[in-house]
């Protein structure tokens, strides 16, 4: 038995769900026990405080020097190299999103290089990462398809078009609220839904037709399966191009189809199959949106195709075996 501490970013953290957490389960199959330790306070706040942060992180890095590896799933205090060279002596840092523009300049490359090797969320970041550490991993972000699945709808439900995603990223939506104003306009039985753990504001798209949901684990799968097509708006920038697609992947998970920006790996998921539409300006936006009002066959067909896309490269089922893989090569060095 390989025993491995996680050291997460918190309960509710998306990459500790997602990137570390559901797999637990799976790996203690193959032989890999893993132990999480989750950090007490929102790591935000302990960006700003970091003391605050030492403490409330210390107990899982006693922890880990008494596993086989420890599993840093991005790094302790964002934006700062701190305590992690203390952590056990067989160390991984899984990374999701390009960490290295924010904080202190070259921290995350420094704990890299203090790592065996880094476990990146695709081949954006593994490329970074390829000069500062010893072993570079590609697994990218993944979904358990038993729990997010396509539902069943009924007919004459409004037509939603949905986004899903944290307050930071809600600058994302309003690139894209005028061609949204001008569909819910046109289509009356339309509505827009936005899960998040605030409250946007939009100038132009009436209170009427717009819901909002406060995101909740508890919620969050039945809240996808409510729509009938996903967004995922992004600006080409090195930061976006750091991003894992989890947004496309969850609701290609659940069987509807996407209308993306053609940014790193969403772009990347676009090749695998017709999965939903790329759109760049608003008025691709608009016209995407249009088409799969219209034409529900095609958007039922994008929808299975995403789903099969998800089942075949992005699922937990998929990667465990890459994962496992990794540690058992880690453990032997």
């Amino acid at each position: 038995m390989i025993k491995v501490t996680a050291l997460t970013s918190g309960r509710h953290a998306p990459a500790s769900r997602f990137r570390v957490r559901q797999f637990i389960g799976p790996l203690a199959k193959r032989g890999i026990q893993v132990v999480e330790h989750s950090s007490l306070i929102d790591k935000y706040i302990a960006g700003h405080f970091p003391p605050l942060g030492f403490v409330t992180r210390f107990p899982g890095v006693l922890a880990s020097r008494r596993g086989d590896i420890t599993w840093l799933e991005r790094e302790l205090i964002p934006g700062r190299r701190t305590i992690e060279c203390l952590a056990g002596r067989k160390r991984v840092l899984d990374v999701d999103d390009a960490i290295w523009l924010l904080g202190q300049s070259g921290f995350s490359e420094r704990i890299a290089g203090e790592c065996e090797g880094v476990i990146a969320g695709n081949q954006f970041i593994a490329n970074h990462y390829r000069d500062h550490a010893r072993c570079v991993w590609v697994i990218p972000t993944s979904i358990e398809t038993e729990v997010w699945k396509p539902s069943n709808r009924r007919c004459g439900e409004n037509f939603t078009v949905g986004w899903i995603g944290s307050s930071s990223n809600l600058h994302f939506i309003s690139v894209v609220e005028e061609p949204l104003s001008r569909f819910l306009a046109a289509h009356s039985d339309s509505e827009l839904l936005i899960v998040c753990n605030r409250k946007p504001s939009f100038s132009r798209i009436p209170l009427d037709r717009w819901r909002f949901v406060r995101w909740s684990p508890a919620t969050d799968v039945e809240l996808v399966g409510q729509m009938d097509v996903g967004l995922m708006p992004l600006e080409d920038t090195e930061w976006a191009r750091g991003k894992c697609a989890f947004k496309m992947i969850s609701y290609m998970s659940v069987g509807i189809p996407v209308i993306v920006s053609p940014v790193g790996v969403n772009a990347e998921i676009l090749r695998l199959g017709e999965v939903g539409f790329a759109a760049t300006t608003s008025s691709d936006w608009f016209d995407a949106l249009c088409t799969l009002y219209v034409e529900r066959d095609l958007a039922a067909k994008m929808g299975r195709q995403g789903r099969r896309i998800v089942e075949n490269h992005f699922s937990v089922a998929k990667n465990v075996d890459l994962l496992a893989r990794v540690f058992q090569e880690v453990a032997a060095l």
